[in-house]
């Protein structure tokens, strides 16, 4: 079992950054893939990035490419997702994910946290 705990969500104006937290309990951390997922308002929830668990492979959604930056502490046991430029249609319930493989975690996570709000106003 992991339990996953998202911090850092909250309102910031169009073309600002936040930086979301994951803190994670349970079996050893580095095990573990680790993503980041969102969910808007009247949509399906989406995936936003990914890490593996020695922090060296990263996969984005094309959405936040160039603009979000995943990474990982496994000393911490904590997991990172840093956004610059946001935008309103950033705006939406972020979860932290976590599965024994990055296809996985990217697809069809086992563990969730219960998420953090963030909202980009225009």
């Amino acid at each position: 079992q992991v339990q996953l705990v998202e911090s850092g969500g909250g309102l910031v104006q169009a073309g600002g950054s936040l930086r979301l937290s994951c803190a994670a309990s349970g079996r050893t951390f580095s095990n573990y893939a680790m993503a980041w997922f969102r969910q808007a308002p009247g949509k399906e929830r989406e995936f936003v990035a990914a890490i593996g668990g020695n922090g060296r492979i990263t996969y984005y959604a094309d959405s936040v490419k160039g603009r979000f930056t995943i990474s990982r502490d496994n000393a911490k046991n904590r997991v990172y997702l840093q956004m610059n430029n946001l935008r309103p249609e950033d705006t939406a319930v972020y979860y932290c994910a976590a599965d024994n493989s990055l296809s996985d975690v990217r697809s069809a996570p086992t563990y969730w946290g219960r998420g953090t709000q963030v909202t980009v106003s225009s």
